[in-house]
């Protein structure tokens, strides 16, 4: 989701508790003008100033259930209503807000962008969400987080909070895993229910998205995910039924894609038979923004919602589908009525969302963005027992790389949360290691920009442009030096009504032997068409935006390379740069000297905002030079440690031999530098386990082969507007034929192997697993509990998660060789061993049948594996089921 205009609102700030400073909230924040109300709110507001002498935990509501008053209230609102003012009701306005409806006295209500802090009204606390959060296996701290928001929230007076995203990270490319969870639905549905219960607790919507089988960036408006229904039942689905069913979210988002050949936001089959029908889903049904593509055909197939404005589900396309019967009344009152009983709930009309009792800049959530920084780092890599760090022993240590400084707390898009201040890596370090340690920093690479305008390219660079796409006729010629007009966040420029295409033709000739870096990079939507010698280099298929690309090149000293980029802007002017230069000059003297000088090295590498984000997909490779970078440093020092900030896997191959630890640090929030520092060190024990399976190439992932649309099978699909020209859209239709082979499930039933597994992580100490039991037999759909120890063999404390897997191998259907059914965190000091008991309900043995339509358990036997990651399960049993 986006959104392009940034609305300055008055806010207080409330340090006391008095009638007085309250009521000046009320007259800030009121949005009624009616003398009445004033009088009402004035009332309420006295009343609450005197209990907040009691308790400031009056403020922090949770929502009352549903009831007849609630219900009688609601109705009665929805009667004073025109059918004008109703369907008014149904579309968002202002990019963030709800519309109001003052002949009932119901003012807006706010909204904040949410996944790793309440990121839409200005700096905030950043926290180690999504995939981060993936990583601690911790359902307390997913709770402690969700309250945090929750208060982060109502300290900006915001009524909905659009997260938690629950999609699967299925591919490792997707730019978007890093808000999400993990591979595994299992995982993402425990830790969903906490996190909204969290959210909840603090009288604020949470908003679970994106709905559903959003689970890539390119083109994702026009891209149709086909999904059989077992599949989706068993892996798309389940962290949505699980946040609805058990976490009882009151907003479900919509997603931007088609779904078997119908958009989310009008597909009938999600959100009428599934959500609201099997689920019995009671709260809003938003659209993400501008993800409606029909005004009748959403509002009879269940959207509730038209965010950020009614452009389809509007008073001029609906009034009359309802005048001629395509849409019933009854049709939008239930909307209405959903809307109405929502914000009763909340007592969003009954009290200030505005709490007092937290703050803006809050001190209290900095130990909670710590706490989710230090459990999700995953140890990778321990050579030798390389960490922790002595610092007694250490007097130098180099910190380098674009990931060291400035702190990177997250990735990019409407996630891209701006703390008031986040700890970077080397600040980290500098801060625990104390004046006793010299801390030398570089970033080892140029600037991108440099790369482009420090090209010495032989000769100008020939410019070819053409009046229309397919680079024919005679082209307007001009020549330039450089090829350096990339600009970024081109989302919003209007696309340009002339037809144009640019050729770009030059040579570069190596002056020395080597690797050599060729860059590339457009802008949003751009076409792009790259060759070498005459050879094509690879560009993944793109809608949006596209990440910056390079290639590395063998070259002999004095070869010469042809390039040439054929490219199609999509907005006015050009906006392309292209660079070349040889690898090992990227890489600075100062620091390769600083790792030569230093006892020990660490790099800090992967991506960023622009590199890894909403509306693009990432690459599998790490971002341009940084593998030179790896491999530089290591050369210079044996003993070089590398920190990863990604959302998810890549590709090592270059390099991890060659480095003795890796430590994976997702994107930890504004304390990940902290957390770094202190597992480096020792003080704290690493105790992540990676939420994805860590592939070593991309060609490995199982949806490799599906990922992008079915070659020559692209439809048309006709976009009527009311008050704009119709837009035809291409889809691009994406099957899922790696079914449910999703991540470890892939890998343990073919036998082979990841680069990392699922579920695994190392620690400064030993765990061992022991004493499983598990009833011989039990009746098919009824609970079955296991239980087993857990000891802490080696010497420190440390958190272990002990991982339960069950296999159906009497299936009478194919399944997965194992998948996750359980696990439980533990901390356990040296020596101590705790007893663990996990039960498994009906759902754990069960598979979707697609001829009965509904969760099937084949009676026979059923194998329980426990262990600490998806290939580690040294403890097997069995259980009948009859």
């Amino acid at each position: 989701m986006k959104y392009s205009v940034t609305f300055a609102e008055r806010s207080v700030y409330i340090r006391g508790a008095n009638a007085l400073a309250l009521l000046a909230v009320m007259r800030n924040t009121s949005e009624r003008s009616t003398q009445s109300v004033l009088r009402v709110r004035i009332t309420r507001t006295l009343t609450l100033a005197m209990a907040f002498f009691v308790s400031a935990s009056v403020w922090a509501q949770a929502p009352a259930s549903d009831s007849p008053a609630i219900e009688a209230k609601a109705r009665e609102l929805l009667s004073k209503l025109t059918l004008e003012q109703k369907i008014l009701l149904i579309g968002g306005v202002n990019d963030m807000f709800t519309n109001a409806a003052p002949s009932i006295n119901l003012p807006r209500f706010k909204m904040s962008d949410a996944s790793v802090g309440v990121r839409t009204w200005g700096p905030t606390t950043a926290y180690a969400g999504g995939a981060a959060l993936a990583a601690t296996w911790d359902r307390d701290f997913a709770r402690r987080l969700g309250e945090s928001l929750g208060k982060d929230a109502r300290a900006r007076s915001v009524h909905f909070l659009l997260g938690p995203g629950v999609n699967i990270a299925r591919s490792p490319i997707c730019g978007r895993n890093f808000e999400y969870l993990s591979e595994d639905p299992y995982l993402n549905s425990a830790l969903v229910v906490p996190y909204i219960e969290g959210v909840q607790s603090q009288g604020v919507i949470a908003t679970v998205k994106h709905y559903a089988a959003n689970n890539q960036e390119y083109s994702r408006h026009d891209t149709d995910s086909i999904v059989d229904e077992r599949t989706l039942r068993e892996i798309y689905l389940p962290a949505f039924e699980a946040a609805v069913t058990r976490g009882h979210v009151d907003a479900v988002m919509n997603s931007y894609n088609l779904l078997n050949g119908v958009h989310a936001t009008q597909n009938e089959f999600l959100n009428l038979k599934v959500l609201k029908g099997e689920w019995g889903f009671q709260g809003i049904l938003m659209s993400d923004w501008d993800a409606t593509y029909d005004g009748v055909a959403a509002a009879n197939n269940g959207l509730d919602l038209e965010m950020p404005s009614p452009r389809f589900m509007s008073a001029k396309t609906l009034l009359p589908a309802v005048k001629d019967g395509r849409v019933k009344e009854s049709t939008i009152d239930d909307k209405v009525l959903r809307l109405l009983r929502t914000e009763l709930r909340y007592g969003f009309t009954d009290r200030p969302q505005f709490d007092p009792s937290d703050s803006t800049f809050s001190e209290a959530d900095r130990p909670v963005a710590l706490q989710g920084a230090r459990e999700s780092l995953t140890l990778l890599k321990n050579e030798n027992g390389i960490l922790p760090l002595d610092a007694a022993r250490i007097k130098t240590i180099a910190v380098i790389g674009p990931d060291a400084w400035p702190a990177v707390p997250g990735g990019g898009g409407s996630s891209e949360a701006t703390p008031f201040a986040a700890v970077s890596i080397v600040t980290g370090i500098a801060e625990l290691a104390g004046p006793g340690v010299r801390v030398l920093y570089a970033r080892g690479l140029p600037e991108m920009n440099d790369v482009f305008f420090n090209t010495r390219w032989d000769g100008p660079v020939r410019m070819e442009t053409y009046s229309n796409k397919d680079f024919s006729g005679t082209a307007e010629t001009t020549t330039q030096n450089t090829v350096a007009d990339w600009q970024p966040n081109m989302w919003w420029m209007p696309d340009d009504k002339n037809k144009r295409s640019v050729r770009y033709t030059a040579t570069y000739t190596a002056g020395k032997e080597g690797k050599y870096l060729l860059l590339v990079v457009v802008s949003d939507g751009d076409g792009l068409k790259l060759t070498v010698d005459g050879k094509q280099m690879p560009i993944p298929p793109h809608a949006e935006g596209l990440a910056p690309l390079s290639y590395t090149l063998d070259a002999t000293a004095g070869q010469t390379f042809h390039v040439v980029a054929e490219y199609l802007p999509r907005v006015s002017g050009v906006h392309l740069s292209l660079g070349l230069a040889n690898e090992a000059d990227l890489i600075s003297e100062e620091a390769k000297n600083y790792a030569k000088t230093a006892d020990v090295a660490v790099v800090a590498v992967g991506y960023n905002p622009g590199t890894e984000s909403e509306g693009i997909d990432r690459t599998f490779t790490l971002p341009w030079g940084q593998d030179a970078l790896i491999e530089a440093v290591a050369q210079a020092n044996p003993h070089t440690i590398v920190t990863l900030t990604a959302g998810g896997g890549v590709d090592t191959r270059r390099w991890l031999d060659k480095a003795p630890a890796l430590l994976h640090t997702f994107y930890p929030g504004q304390e990940g530098g902290t957390a770094v520092a202190e597992v480096l060190f020792g003080k704290h024990n690493p105790e992540g386990k990676l939420p994805i399976s860590f592939d070593r190439a991309w060609e490995e992932n199982p949806s490799y082969p599906y990922y992008y649309p079915i070659p020559g099978a692209d439809t048309k699909l006709h976009v009527p507007e009311s008050d704009r020209p119709a837009v035809d859209l291409t889809i691009g239709h994406v099957k899922y034929e790696d079914k449910l082979m999703v991540g470890y499930r892939y890998w343990t039933t073919t036998g082979k192997h990841p680069l990392f597994p699922f579920g695994y992580g190392l620690s400064y100490t030993t765990f061992s697993f022991s004493n499983l039991k598990a009833p011989a037999t039990a009746s098919s759909g009824s609970e079955v509990t296991v239980s087993f120890d857990v000891t802490n063999t080696g010497k420190c404390d440390g958190a272990e998660v002990a991982q339960l897997y069950a296999s159906d191998p009497s299936a009478k259907v194919q399944r997965p060789e194992r998948e996750l059914k359980g696990f439980e965190k533990v901390r356990l000091a040296a020596g101590e061993t705790k007893h663990i008991s996990l039960t498994l309900d009906a759902r754990a043995f069960s598979y979707w049948s697609e001829s009965a339509h509904k969760w099937t358990i084949d009676p026979g036997k059923f194998v329980i594996l426990v262990g600490d990651s998806s290939e580690n399960t040294p403890l097997r049993g069995e259980v009948t089921l009859q």
